[in-house]
C-alpha cells in the first residue's frame, strides 16, 4: 500500500507541475495577446523562472538595435556590458558552460541561445548547479520548459519591435507625404518669361521630401525679389521651417527694406522658429527692371554664376546662413553689373558636389562650362543642358542630395 501511495503521490506531484507550466505558458500567451507592454512579460517571466521554478541566477539578453540586458538577477557584478553574439557566436544550441568559461561570465551553468532563421534573438544563460547537492538542479530538471518559456518571451519581444518599427515607419511615411504637399505649395510651378526677364527652374529632391527652396517674388511693376535656398534636415519640421521662411520673405519683402535690413529680419525669424537646431543657406537677388547693376545676398550659400560680356562671375558677398546665430555676425549686400541677355545660373550643392566613379567632384568650373557653352540656349533649355551634363559626369553614382536649378536671362 505504501508504494502504491507514493506512486500515486508522484503522479500527482507530476500533474501539478504540468498545470503549472501550462498555466504559466497560458498566463503569458495570454499577456502577449492582450498587448501587455514588454515589462509586464518580463515580470512575469521572473515570477516564473525565479520564485515558482528557484532558478538562482540568470541574464537574459534581447536583440534590439544592439543587445541589450531584459532581466539579471543574482548576480555578483554587472554583466550587462557582454556582447553574447560574439561570446556565443558559434552556440546554437542548449548546451553547459564549459568550467573554463564560467569565470568570464559569471560562473553561470546553462547557456540558451533563442534563434529565429539564423538570427539570434536572444541569449539565456542560467545558474543553480551545486555540485555537493544530490537533488536534481532546477535548470537541468525544468530546461526544456524554461527554453520554451524563453523562445516565447524573446519572439514577443522581437514581435513587437517589429511592430513598433512598421508604425513608425507609416508614421514616417505620413509626415513625408505632409511634408511633400507643404513643400509643393511652397515652390512656384510657374515663373515669369516676359518682355524683361525669362526665368527657368529644375527641382529634383533626393527624396520624397527635400529641402531645396526656391521662390519669385514681383515687386509691383518695378522689379522682383528671387531666392534659391538650402534648408537644413529633412521632414515635417524642415518644410514648416521653410513654410515659415517662405512667409516672412513674402511679407518682408515687399516692404521698403534695404537688402541688408531685410536679411537680418530673415535670420531673426528663421533664428527663432528654429532655435539654432536648424538653418537656412540662401542666394537673394532683387533687382529694378531697367537698372544697370542688381543687388544681391549671399548668405552661407553655393556663389551663383552671373555670365556677362562672356566671363563668368562668381557672387560670393554676404553673410553665414540664416538662424546659426541669433544676430548675423556681419552681412556685405553685393552688386553686380547687369546687361541685357546676361545670364544669372543659382544652384544648390546637391548639383556641384556630386562626385563621379572616380570620386571627382562636378564642381563650379564644369557647371561654368557648360553654361558659357549653352548661354544662347533658352533657360529652359539651358537648364535641361545642365541636368544631361550632369548625370552623364555621374553616371551610375547615385545623388546624394537634392538638386536644384533656378536659371535667368536679363531682357
Amino acid at each position: 500500500m505504501a508504494e502504491i501511495k507514493s506512486k500515486v503521490d508522484r503522479l500527482s506531484d507530476r500533474l501539478k507541475l504540468n498545470k503549472f507550466k501550462l498555466n504559466s505558458l497560458l498566463e503569458m500567451t495570454t499577456a502577449i495577446n492582450n498587448n501587455s507592454n514588454v515589462s509586464e512579460l518580463v515580470k512575469i517571466y521572473e515570477k516564473v523562472v525565479r520564485d515558482e521554478l528557484s532558478i538562482s541566477k540568470l541574464i537574459l539578453f534581447i536583440k534590439n538595435d544592439t543587445w541589450n540586458t531584459l532581466l539579471q538577477y543574482g548576480l555578483d557584478q554587472d554583466y550587462s556590458e557582454i556582447d553574447p553574439e560574439v561570446l556565443f557566436q558559434r552556440q546554437k544550441e542548449v548546451s553547459l558552460i564549459e568550467s573554463d568559461e564560467k569565470a568570464s561570465v559569471g560562473g553561470f551553468d546553462v547557456l540558451l541561445p533563442v534563434y529565429h532563421k539564423e538570427i539570434p534573438l536572444a541569449f539565456l544563460m542560467i545558474g543553480d548547479i551545486d555540485e555537493n547537492e544530490i537533488a536534481i538542479s532546477p535548470t537541468i530538471k525544468h530546461l526544456n520548459f524554461i527554453q520554451t518559456l524563453t523562445n516565447i518571451l524573446a519572439v514577443a519581444v522581437e514581435n513587437k519591435r517589429l511592430a513598433n518599427e512598421t508604425l513608425e515607419q507609416e508614421r514616417m511615411k505620413k509626415e513625408l507625404e505632409v511634408a511633400a504637399d507643404l513643400q509643393n505649395m511652397l515652390i512656384p510651378h510657374q515663373l515669369p518669361s516676359n518682355e524683361k526677364i525669362e526665368l527657368s527652374a529644375k527641382y529634383f529632391p533626393h527624396q520624397e521630401v527635400g529641402g531645396d527652396y526656391y521662390d519669385f517674388i514681383p515687386l509691383g511693376d518695378k522689379g522682383f525679389l528671387s531666392c534659391i535656398a538650402d534648408v537644413s534636415g529633412k521632414g515635417v519640421s524642415a518644410a514648416i521651417l521653410m513654410s515659415n521662411f517662405q512667409a516672412s520673405l513674402r511679407i518682408l519683402g515687399e516692404n521698403d527694406h534695404r537688402l541688408d535690413q531685410l536679411v537680418h529680419l530673415l535670420n531673426k525669424s528663421v533664428y527663432g522658429s528654429a532655435k539654432g537646431d536648424r538653418f537656412i543657406t540662401f542666394f537673394l537677388v532683387r533687382y529694378i527692371y531697367g537698372a544697370s547693376k542688381f543687388e544681391y545676398v549671399n548668405a552661407g550659400h553655393n556663389p551663383a554664376l552671373l555670365v556677362s560680356k562672356g566671363q563668368v562671375t562668381e557672387l560670393k558677398d554676404g553673410s553665414v546662413g540664416l538662424g546659426m546665430l541669433d544676430e548675423l555676425p556681419f552681412l556685405n549686400v553685393g552688386e553686380a553689373e547687369v546687361s541685357k541677355e546676361d545670364i544669372l545660373v543659382c544652384y544648390t550643392d546637391g548639383l556641384t558636389e556630386i562626385e563621379n566613379a572616380a570620386q571627382e567632384e562636378y564642381g563650379t568650373e564644369r557647371l561654368a562650362d557648360v553654361v558659357m557653352k549653352n548661354e544662347l540656349l533658352t533657360m529652359a533649355k539651358l537648364n535641361d543642358q545642365i541636368i544631361l551634363d550632369f548625370d552623364t559626369y555621374r553616371g551610375d553614382v547615385e545623388r546624394f542630395d537634392d538638386t536644384t536649378l533656378l536659371s535667368c536671362r536679363f531682357l
